[in-house]
């Protein structure tokens, strides 16, 4: 006798959701509820931003997802602090960035081609518990608005009760891409940063400015701009008086935001949660942001949820024929833990003054074209970075 496949339900096509439905959809039956259909999302206000790294790419490509085209792929990592640039360090391999807006529109499609059944609803605190009746397991990969059920605090991890930055973030035309092209990461002490991203549209080639304030500093400039043309116009004199390098490489005629929904500003208080509970004796997971929301700083969300989401597919696969309980959800939490750590102290160290050691690091990448390599490669694998920042500081 033939078993009936499982019935899974994730909550959310975000980056974990997606994963997760491509990893799962060939060995359960899967059913994914999103608020907003494709088209919605398409037109739509950007969410964020995010630099899929080499292994968040790779796992995409273990997972059948869709691929990009010949897309100019990001291979660098440019590093500034102040006004000094240090250096360009060369990734292992290459990274991308595509507007989640067509991302995630583009995915959805292509799973309900694939025979991936989605929902269009929006799911609450009460809905939830109807289908916890309904499914053999729910995930809830609702993202960084929190999760949907309690979902316990990891306290040494979750360090800070108000966001550290905020984050302003613009896809925009008319600015000369730095070469080679990459990320560049702009660090002003005691200000906060700027993130510069050449990025994928549905209008072609664009590149990302993504300032992260330090709340209440002279960068944090943004506050009470509501529309596109305040938003460029900002952006611009911001550029001008902090960044000169990107001011000097914008096309004054030309630059402007992509669309009329291509700006946003957000902030997120970072906050770690243990990703599983029972529910009426029923096991229920958590996935990406819903539980691991660690600040942008580090560029680690999308990266992260991508891992997680690899993760729990792993556990689910180990556990197919058996119950799913507090064993299978310990599981799950013991294969992410210390990676979730890794990130979240390095990222929440990324929060605060640079450490002396870090900063002689740095100084050494601008010597050292082998040392800079190593740096770029600190987003792609928070490990080295984890390693740099905090074992450093822990070795006696």
């Amino acid at each position: 006798m033939r078993l009936l496949k499982k019935r899974l339900c994730i909550i959310g096509s975000g980056v974990a959701g997606l994963h997760l439905a491509y990893a799962l959809r060939n060995d359960f039956n899967i059913t994914v509820i999103e608020r907003k259909s494709p088209d919605q999302i398409r037109r739509g206000r950007i969410m964020s931003t995010q630099v899929h790294f080499g292994p968040t790419r790779n796992r995409e490509t273990r997972f059948n997802m869709p691929k990009w085209g010949e897309q100019p792929l990001i291979k660098s990592i440019h590093i500034t602090i102040g006004n000094q640039k240090l250096f360009v360090g060369k990734l292992q391999e290459p990274a991308l960035s595509v507007d989640q807006r067509l991302y995630y529109s583009h995915s959805i499609k292509d799973l309900i081609e694939k025979g991936v059944s989605f929902r269009l609803e929006k799911v609450d605190k009460e809905s939830v518990e109807v289908l916890i009746d309904e499914f053999d397991l729910v995930i809830d990969c609702t993202g960084k608005n929190g999760s949907l059920l309690p979902f316990s605090t990891e306290e040494d991890l979750s360090l800070f009760k108000t966001p550290q930055r905020k984050c302003i973030v613009g896809y925009f035309t008319g600015i000369k891409a730095d070469t080679p092209l990459g990320v560049g990461v702009t660090v002003l002490p005691g200000l906060g940063e700027m993130f510069e991203i050449p990025a994928v549209t549905e209008h072609g080639p664009a590149t990302i400015m993504f300032v992260m304030a330090i709340p209440n500093s002279d960068l944090d400039v943004f506050k009470g701009i509501k529309s596109a043309k305040e938003f460029t116009l900002k952006m611009r004199s911001t550029a001008q008086q902090f960044f000169p390098e990107i001011y000097n490489r914008i096309d004054g005629k030309n630059f402007a935001l992509c669309d009329e929904n291509s700006f946003l500003q957000t902030a997120l208080t970072s906050i770690i949660r243990k990703p599983y509970l029972m529910v009426k004796n029923k096991l229920v997971v958590g996935c990406g942001d819903s539980v691991f929301l660690n600040d942008p700083i580090t560029g680690q969300g999308c990266n992260l949820s991508s891992y997680c989401a690899e993760q729990l597919y792993e556990t689910l696969m180990e556990y197919k024929n058996s119950n799913w309980d507090v064993e299978t959800g310990e599981s799950y939490w013991n294969r992410t833990k210390q990676y979730v750590k890794e990130v979240t102290e390095w990222t929440n160290a990324m929060t605060k003054p640079l450490p002396e050691h870090v900063v002689q690091l740095l100084l050494q990448g601008a010597q050292d074209q082998v040392k800079a390599n190593e740096i770029a490669e600190w987003f792609a694998n928070p490990t080295k970075a984890y390693e740099a920042f905090i074992s450093t500081t822990t070795i006696h």
